[in-house]
């Protein structure tokens, strides 16, 4: 049975769609195996995000307020 032209394409785009796919697959199992390797990946220090520990800022509460009985 003879094959169209267009099946022929279609057949060379799925097999080089296929070879990337598994291409791709591997990378990444290989990049996986080689960072889990490296020992447990820890979250970066808050500075490294700019989220640096901040002075407490001092609140003055007045002296009726702080008098106040709890609810309950």
């Amino acid at each position: 049975m003879p094959t169209s032209p267009s099946d022929s394409r279609s057949r060379w785009v799925a097999l080089v769609t296929g070879a990337l796919s598994i291409l791709i697959a591997v990378l990444y199992l290989l990049m996986v195996t080689w960072l889990d390797r490296q020992g447990p990946l820890l979250p970066p220090p808050p500075e490294a995000l700019g989220l640096a520990a901040e002075p407490a800022v001092a609140v003055a509460v007045p002296d009726d307020v702080a008098k106040v009985p709890p609810r309950g």
